[in-house]
């Protein structure tokens, strides 16, 4: 990188047949995928001279050119928001979220979130990978999702993290209590997810422009009309649990986006109830767990009577 932020590169052999934005997150440092389609998206990026769109393919020898803004001052304000922090080191923390809070600061949401918690506890002690709006966030939960969320306070260990996500060596497992009663005991839904052609604030399972999603499940008891599941991430795709078990036709409980509400209850019965990972500094194996909410209690104690 130059001093003027400008990042200057000439594409090589192992590079051709790749799409531009995938080259610039490769080759950029701290350019995220999605940082590097918002730089092709504004006109930042030219190769040979010429603007290009993302789906640009590169050829040996193609000389780009990426104009890196400065980096946007932080305008989200630390609040004194009580944490459930689980453990705590110099290099992460893990957190249990409680249902209704947002996880970092977005349209129509920039105070009473998680990062703004963060940010009160650990001051500047966070990790900038993922830019000013979500500093230490590694993987997200829906708001009206609980359970634990691990956080990253070191560059070092956010890079270790996201890497063992993407080897799909990170143990994420939930509970869930879904409509109707599953086809199996136990069984996997491998369906691959993009975005909804058509609202695009939604998931669905396709075959354009997706990516591969592995969901295992297992019956943990069933009711009149609904199941309390167990389920298990192979991969980490947005909305994921939610989007397979809709496709199955056993939408989780109170999903009012791919399901149904459920009367007297906001939003959907999920909980990230188990996350296993290598510390990516001592490199040892930590595993926590997470005791089910009281309002997954009282939702199963209604599933119960239903």
């Amino acid at each position: 990188m130059t001093p003027d932020n400008i990042l200057m590169l000439t594409a090589e052999e192992q590079h051709s047949g790749m799409r531009i934005d995938k080259l610039l997150s490769l080759c950029g440092d701290g350019i995220s995928r999605s940082m590097a389609v918002k730089l092709i998206g504004n006109g930042a990026v030219t190769v040979n001279g010429k603007t290009v769109s993302k789906s640009c393919v590169i050829c040996e020898g193609d000389e780009i050119v990426a104009s890196i803004p400065e980096p946007e001052t932080l305008d989200v304000v630390p609040e004194n928001i009580p944490l459930d922090i689980i453990y705590e080191d110099d290099h992460l923390l893990v957190v249990n979220k409680p249902k209704g809070m947002v996880v970092h600061p977005a349209a129509g949401n920039y105070s009473g979130t998680l990062v703004n918690a963060l940010m009160y506890h650990c001051g500047e002690r966070l990790s900038s990978i993922n830019g000013v709006i979500r500093p230490g966030i590694v993987h997200r939960i829906d708001k009206n999702t609980s359970g634990l969320l691990i956080v990253a306070k070191t560059d070092a260990a956010h890079t270790g993290l996201a890497a063992q996500i993407k080897e799909h060596s990170f143990t994420r497992e939930y509970r869930a209590v879904v409509c109707g009663h599953m086809p199996e005991h136990e069984g996997t839904v491998n369906a691959p997810i993009g975005r909804h052609p058509v609202d695009r604030k939604k998931m669905t399972v396709t075959e354009k422009n997706s990516k591969s999603a592995v969901t295992h499940y297992t019956v943990l008891e069933e009711y009149d009309k609904y199941s309390f599941i167990k389920l298990r991430l192979e991969t980490g795709r947005t909305h994921q649990i939610r989007v397979h078990m809709a496709y199955i036709g056993h939408a989780v409980l109170g999903d009012d986006v791919y399901g149904k509400p459920f009367k007297g209850f906001d939003g959907q019965c999920l909980h990230a109830g188990k996350i296993g990972f290598v510390h990516p500094i001592t490199y040892e194996y930590m595993e926590f767990e997470s005791e089910l909410p009281q309002y997954f209690h009282e939702v199963l104690r209604k599933a119960g009577k239903a």
